[in-house]
């Protein structure tokens, strides 16, 4: 069994490799590829610069510059919070919600797809995503899930489609709901 799992890890590994190789044909680098997959899967209370270095397990050195690099791509915008004056909020551009639409992850993810059957695909699923809650834990990482499945979450009772944050007592849309957030705590 070990053997297989090394194996399994070579090769995630060296997916992970081909799939950053030709990210920079577009002009983008791998680490502003992270960003830009992070703003548009995330909340609007986790697109900061703290909670995207927290993300990509980076510096925020690292992340100021590769915000400063997608700003000036014009494909991220940075503006004072309204909720706290003191922090940032990044949201992406049309521009960058374009860019997604090249993005090498989506190769990957249609070669994952002729690769076997949705059942197969959703065991390889559930083993990354149970490796993955591991490595988070050794590693003291947040898990940034979605926030339907935080213990926070609380769903619309009235059928309107407008849910709650338990955690900072905001309202959810039903699109924020499907989104990630750096607050998420499994339920």
């Amino acid at each position: 069994m070990e053997n297989r799992a090394v194996e399994a890890a070579r090769l995630v590994d060296r997916l992970v490799r081909l799939v950053r190789s030709g990210v920079s044909r577009q002009g983008i680098n791998p680490a502003q590829w992270e960003a830009l997959r992070f703003l548009a899967r995330a909340n609007r209370f986790s697109r900061t610069p703290a909670a995207l270095a927290d993300y990509l397990v980076s510096t925020r050195g690292t992340v100021s510059q590769t915000l400063i690099a997608l700003e000036s791509k014009g494909l991220v915008l940075r503006r004072q919070s309204s909720r706290d004056r003191r922090s940032v909020e990044l949201e992406l551009t049309s521009r960058g919600l374009e860019m997604l639409e090249t993005d090498p992850l989506i190769e990957l993810a249609s070669d994952l797809g002729k690769s076997g059957s949705d059942d197969g695909l959703a065991s390889t699923t559930e083993i990354l995503r149970d490796a993955l809650r591991r490595a988070l834990q050794r590693n003291d990482s947040r898990p940034f899930g979605v926030c339907r499945s935080c213990r926070y979450f609380r769903k619309d009772a009235s059928g309107r489609g407008k849910h709650h944050c338990g955690l900072i007592d905001e309202p959810l849309s039903e699109k924020e709901s499907d989104l990630i957030c750096s607050e998420q705590q499994p339920a």
